[in-house]
């Protein structure tokens, strides 16, 4: 396994292990989540906006901006654009709307 995708991994793991709450004993299920999610990231096109900086305007229309989004925060596509159509193009916003709507869900 190649040294990089496997820190990458554990980052991103370690990423939804927080994001979570911090319970102990899903390691597998976050290192599984993680993977898929990295792999996921990595089979997309690079594009000119992914140099932009992360407060950039996303377009809501964009599928690939909706599913990611979703995988990234842990909500449904649908909430994920549902955020996108009621937020408009503010980066932020958006992000923080969809980790507040994850955390009241398991709350």
């Amino acid at each position: 396994m190649d040294d990089d995708r496997t820190e990458k991994i554990r980052q991103r793991a370690y990423e939804i292990f927080q994001r979570e709450g911090g319970i102990l004993g899903n390691h597998e299920r976050h290192w599984h989540q993680a993977e898929m999610e990295i792999d996921r990231e990595a089979a997309l096109p690079m594009t000119a906006n992914d140099a932009l900086p992360e407060t950039r305007e996303i377009d809501s229309a964009d599928v690939l901006t909706v599913e990611a989004l979703a995988v990234r925060t842990g909500i449904s596509g649908e909430e994920a654009q549902e955020l996108l159509d009621r937020l408009g193009n503010d980066r932020a916003a958006i992000e923080e709307a969809a980790r507040s709507l994850k955390a009241k869900r398991h709350s």
